[in-house]
């Protein structure tokens, strides 16, 4: 059962951060002014475009890409997992964090969609973290 749930979450994440980072660093300007798409935008109330901080934003995405790949690939070894799980932990808790103190600024489905989304990713890296006993007692 871990072994299904770490590969879930490490090809969700790992997709998930292929879209943004793909789209942040290549096309910067497009991924600012219509990102998360489908008719949704969330980044223009959050402060002016920022080509730098655009491409960071898509670098960092693609990293957890290749680190969510290279962990799917080791899926099998707790370690290499945990690891990834722990730095992805990390990231989601805090990008998550922050979110929730600029709800403010989105519209109710907004808002819903941030919250949903980003405790998604969160509650993924978490599994990754936690040891396989552990996940079987539950």
């Amino acid at each position: 059962m871990k072994l299904l749930l770490d590969r879930i979450s490490l090809a969700f994440i790992a997709l998930t951060s292929a879209y943004v980072g793909c789209y942040a660093y290549f096309a910067t300007e497009s991924w600012y002014a219509n990102f998360p798409g489908l008719g949704l935008r969330w980044l223009p109330q959050l402060g002016p475009y920022n080509e730098h901080l655009a491409k960071d934003v898509g670098a960092a995405n693609l990293a957890f890409t290749a680190l969510a790949l290279v962990a799917l690939a080791n899926v099998k070894k707790p370690m290499v997992v945990q690891l990834a799980g722990a730095a992805l932990l990390v990231f989601n808790v805090l990008h998550f964090a922050y979110h929730l103190t600029m709800l403010h600024m989105y519209e109710p489905r907004d808002q819903v969609l941030n919250v949903v989304l980003l405790s998604l990713l969160v509650v993924l890296s978490l599994i990754l973290v936690i040891p396989s006993r552990r996940i079987q007692m539950l």
